[in-house]
């Protein structure tokens, strides 16, 4: 993590998987990472926690706000308590707030830069790379997609004035 932490303005915009919690960032820090640690893995319900830094005063939440569990006496961890998306992780002490990168409208935006909880990571997690690939959503599931779309609940990647609509 570089010693400095350089905030970055920027615009953008996320929330959780039923809408029912919507934020927008407009600056952010150069800290995108992922965390392998056993609490992130059991907090994001996963291998790891892709989590990028937001400074305290750039976040907005939009619509809802996020419950919040207390997973040490440092540390908070956001989520709907409608869908139960992890939305962010908070070290109490610290100037700035952890967003899941995931739960931004367009992750691909936040690269990692960072690992950290290394001790924990999955003995296999190298090899991901090279595992057998079946193809899209589309082509491995095509007998379900459609049933699926049709009954989507899920909020769409970006903001909206109500929802559900």
């Amino acid at each position: 993590m570089p010693e400095k932490l350089e905030r970055i303005e920027t615009q953008a915009s996320g929330g959780c998987q039923c809408g029912a919690v919507r934020y927008h960032v407009s600056a952010m820090l150069d800290t995108s990472h992922i965390c392998h640690c056993r609490m992130c893995q059991k907090a994001a319900g996963n291998f790891f926690a892709a989590l990028v830094g937001i400074p305290r005063d750039a976040i907005v939440w939009t619509r809802g706000e996020p419950a919040s569990f207390n997973s040490s006496d440092q540390v908070a961890r956001g989520f709907c308590r409608d869908c139960g998306t992890p939305l962010y992780y908070d070290y109490l002490a610290s100037k700035h707030l952890n967003l899941t990168t995931g739960s931004f409208d367009e992750p691909a935006r936040f690269t990692p830069k960072y690992q950290f909880g290394v001790e924990a990571r999955m003995p296999w997690f190298d090899t991901l790379p090279s595992l057998h690939q079946e193809g899209t959503t589309e082509e491995v599931m095509a007998d379900y997609v459609g049933a699926i779309a049709a009954s989507n609940h899920q909020h769409p990647d970006h903001d909206t004035e109500n929802w559900p609509e």
